[in-house]
């Protein structure tokens, strides 16, 4: 393993949780008054989240550096007609339409092709069993329109096997129902995304409760609140590994013990692998002890969007890593797990891959071209991958692509390791 060097002990500047800041700013759409959040994320992802939302007729002001946004919401769904485009996000086509579906009038919701190849038929079902017309296109994806006059709530039965992303825009919709709503999520994925979505509907004052795996929201309004994002757990995974595969220390703050991320578990699976790990009340440290082991099996379903971190790095580890529980990743923004084994095999890297598993052999990458498939974490997983191989073997086909969530990387990862060569971000 090679180290790259840099000063030991430095601070990383990880902007805001792109899932707290787009779950928070629904939550202060469908709220009575004005929230306002704090350092939230700046990214195409969370910009298109914005723009939503005032597409929908929700006030939003940002200050001119965007350090804050102030949303304006009236207590209800939104009224009229709209044509809500939500370009990649995948939280805006997943978490709008129940929002929308709460209130009255006609809207369409439509996307990129990449998220118009993500499914939708679990969400578009739900909603019409809670009383909304909805029409999906070939009754499964994008473009899908919302004729809505109000959901009924009530019990239903939700598929949840291919996101947690339709059950966190049932819940957060549902105290805008007409009567509390019941859910049963069946083969629940990502169960650390719901819990962050209660611990933000509680902080909104929604009233939810769980009991024999199902899960009850009543019809209190949720109030107006300041809240303060965190910064991103699934981006700081990139500088933690950073830390861990060139021997050097790494502390993110604002991520402490009592985040409200899953995600930060990934720094426990760099324990694993032989990194030392600092978890505060405040911060999280990772020090690279120069040495990355392997020869162990890890279960990552609850925190997926890391998974890639993990296998981008385990080329460098002393024995193989086998990922398993992570068969839903292969319907995010890219086939997470194919676009991750088909790169480290044209670096010369052996691997093993199953439907919901990959294992990775230790080797020495060849140069190589990543084909990022415009997903932000395939490309930023490699990068690190790349910092720990000999000069210019690791580039990337679209180094753009980061600006989904952290506009900001390359820039980021050349202050911290000098000896880093930011490639062009070009389109």
């Amino acid at each position: 393993m090679t180290r790259t060097t840099t000063s030991p002990g430095r601070t990383a500047r990880i902007p805001g949780s792109k899932s707290i800041t787009n779950r928070a700013a629904l939550l202060a759409a469908a709220a009575q008054g004005t929230s306002r959040l704090r350092a939230p994320l700046v990214s195409d992802d969370t910009l298109a989240f914005r723009t939503a939302l005032t597409g929908l007729g929700v006030p939003v002001r940002a200050t001119d550096d965007d350090t804050s946004w102030e949303i304006t919401g009236g207590g209800r769904g939104p009224t009229g007609d709209a044509d809500v485009w939500c370009n990649d996000a995948g939280t805006a086509a997943r978490f709008l339409p129940p929002f929308a579906a709460t209130g009255t009038g006609r809207f369409t919701f439509d996307g990129s092709a990449q998220l118009r190849a993500r499914p939708l038929r679990p969400l578009a079902d739900a909603l019409t069993r809670l009383g909304a017309d909805v029409r999906t296109e070939s009754g499964a994806s994008l473009p899908l329109t919302v004729r809505a006059s109000g959901l009924d709530g009530g019990r239903i039965e939700l598929d949840s096997s291919l996101s947690s992303q339709y059950l966190t825009g049932l819940l957060m919709a549902a105290p805008l129902m007409r009567t509390p709503l019941e859910v049963g999520a069946r083969d629940l994925v990502s169960r650390p995304y719901i819990d962050m979505t209660i611990a933000l509907m509680r902080r909104f004052g929604a009233e939810v409760s769980e009991s024999d795996g199902t899960l009850r929201v009543g019809t209190r309004p949720y109030r107006a609140t300041d809240l303060h994002i965190e910064p991103d757990a699934s981006t700081a995974s990139y500088v933690f590994a950073a830390a861990a595969v060139t021997g050097t220390t790494i502390t993110v703050p604002g991520l402490g013990r009592d985040s409200l991320q899953g995600d930060l578990r990934f720094v426990e699976a760099l324990r694993k692998a032989g990194a030392d790990v600092e978890i505060g009340a405040d911060a999280t440290t990772v020090t690279g002890t120069g040495r990355l082991r392997g020869g162990f099996d890890l279960d990552m379903g609850e925190i997926s969007d890391t998974f890639m971190t993990l296998a981008a790095i385990a080329p460098l580890a002393d024995a193989p890593v086998t990922i398993r529980g992570i068969g839903h990743a292969r319907l995010k923004e890219s086939d997470r797990i194919a676009a991750v084994a088909k790169n480290l095999v044209a670096a010369g890297i052996r691997v093993e891959e199953g439907r919901d598993r990959i294992t990775v052999h230790p080797g020495v990458p060849a140069p190589t071209r990543i084909a990022c498939h415009r997903d932000h974490r395939i490309a930023m997983a490699f990068t690190v991958l790349g910092l720990a191989a000999a000069p210019g073997t690791i580039t990337l086909d679209d180094p753009a692509c980061v600006g989904k969530t952290f506009p900001g990387f390359h820039t980021e990862l050349r202050r911290l390791f000098p000896a880093y060569e930011p490639q062009e971000e070009h389109r």
